[in-house]
């Protein structure tokens, strides 16, 4: 059986956004060292010396994916002393974030390839947790940040994964007032 492709018109912000969505769901459903550049070329319909030409390589089409998924550098938007209040917010009453279940299946499926672990590892620490412990500076700051930033994935993930926090306004509201003072300690001490 024989598949005709549409030809597609020459766009190259279109065919490098294509290029990387099938990468990006190639990645969450298979481990990096799974993924071929042919497969996801073929899913998009294009020669895969083409994404070599966007791209460049395998590992930094992962990348690519990796920063696609963005960089957390909104958490130090805004006031150091309100830290608390505002991740609190988001954490507790704010919207689920499309594509942040994609991204920890990207991170679970790949991190058992070693090429594809110090891709992530070398990513968040460039693209977050170096970023994200300069801001918090003072004593011990990598501890503070890492902790922080381990309790706030954890919550958010725990809570997309599940739909919600399942709580009363009030006890969500009590869940909200605890975690801006953990969070703001952590961040002040």
């Amino acid at each position: 059986m024989s598949f005709e492709l549409c030809s597609r018109p020459r766009n190259a912000a279109a065919t490098r956004e294509a290029i990387l969505k099938a990468a990006n769901r190639r990645f969450s459903a298979e481990s990096y060292d799974q993924v071929g550049m042919r497969d996801v070329a073929r899913d998009v319909g294009v020669d895969p010396a083409l994404i070599s030409r966007y791209f460049g390589s395998k590992e930094e089409l992962f990348v690519a994916v990796l920063e696609d998924c963005g960089n957390g550098s909104s958490i130090t938007e805004g006031p150091r002393e309100t830290f608390g209040e505002r991740m609190a917010h988001d954490l507790v009453y704010g919207p689920k974030k499309e594509g942040k279940l994609e991204w920890l299946l990207i991170l679970l499926r790949s991190i058992s390839s070693p090429k594809a672990a110090e891709i992530v590892q070398r990513n968040s620490r460039n693209r977050f947790y170096q970023p994200f412990t300069d801001w918090v500076g003072g004593p011990d700051a990598i501890v503070r940040a890492r902790l922080a930033g381990a309790f706030m994935m954890g919550l958010a993930i725990s809570r997309d994964i599940t739909g919600g926090f399942d709580m009363t306004p009030a006890e969500c509201e009590a869940m909200c007032r605890r975690l801006a003072g953990l969070l703001q300690d952590l961040i002040d001490n």
